[in-house]
């Protein structure tokens, strides 16, 4: 399995990386997970945008889903698309407010995509096992699961402090999981992780590595990675672009 940032700014684009976007692949299957702002222009330059087998939207905020309007676009206009309609993974009314994003005016969007709402759950992807589980996010929010070829990877998309996310990660081999929150004092419940807490979600999981993204532009990486690495020596801040293989 191999894993790929397109982006990784979180709460929105930032001056060095377009916000949450992956692109994991096994066995020439390619899964997106998430599409924020930005980031399609990103993802082109990892894959032709036609090689997209599916995408899976973690939830409906504009840092995770917005650059689905671009990928419409692209779809019906560059002439370069040979595939019917892409499956898109994501929480329940994900349709309509992906037209909303793109044009409500122009009709529905299946033939771009064939969307799927999602729940707690598990489905077959290709070669993928998918497995979810709400998080703690203010709107409906799920962590994904990718298993494939003896090896997992856990997303936690945006959550708070979550026993069920830590459940879904037991045992990952890898843990890619938001560190939004710098560790001050008065910070909202249900919202994002600090460092401390990605790496006490990691801990209590049993993962064998973890690696931190969707850090804001306006919060200190490296002080998201160190608070990790202090409970959680196996700790690495990701980068735009970056390429881990799992």
């Amino acid at each position: 399995m191999r894993l790929t940032v397109v982006g990784c700014s979180g709460s929105g684009p930032g001056p060095e990386s377009p916000a949450s976007s992956y692109l994991v692949e096994h066995e020439g299957y390619r899964v997106v997970l998430d599409l924020g702002s930005g980031a399609f222009g990103a993802l082109q330059k990892v894959l032709p945008p036609d090689d997209v087998d599916a995408v899976l939207l973690s939830h409906l905020h504009a840092d995770h889903c917005l650059d689905v309007a671009p990928f419409v676009v692209w779809r019906r206009y560059s002439g370069l698309t040979t595939r019917g309609p892409v499956p898109l993974y994501a929480p329940v009314g994900a349709d309509r407010r992906l037209r909303l994003a793109y044009d409500l005016s122009d009709g529905p969007i299946d033939d771009v995509f064939e969307v799927f709402g999602i729940g707690p759950g598990s489905w077959e992807l290709g070669p993928f096992r998918v497995e979810t589980a709400r998080t703690a996010h203010p709107v409906e929010c799920y962590a994904f699961r990718l298993t494939a070829g003896g090896r997992s990877l856990v997303y936690t998309g945006d959550t708070g402090v979550c026993p069920a996310v830590v459940e879904l990660a037991r045992g990952a081999d890898v843990l890619l999981a938001e560190a939004a929150h710098p560790d001050v004092p008065g910070l909202p419940a249900d919202l994002h992780l600090t460092g401390r807490e990605a790496g006490e979600h990691a801990r209590d999981a049993g993962v064998v590595r973890l690696l931190l993204t969707h850090v804001p532009s306006w919060v200190d990486p490296q002080a998201q990675l160190a608070d990790a690495a202090a409970v959680f020596p196996a700790s690495e801040l990701v980068g735009p672009l970056a390429v881990y293989d799992i």
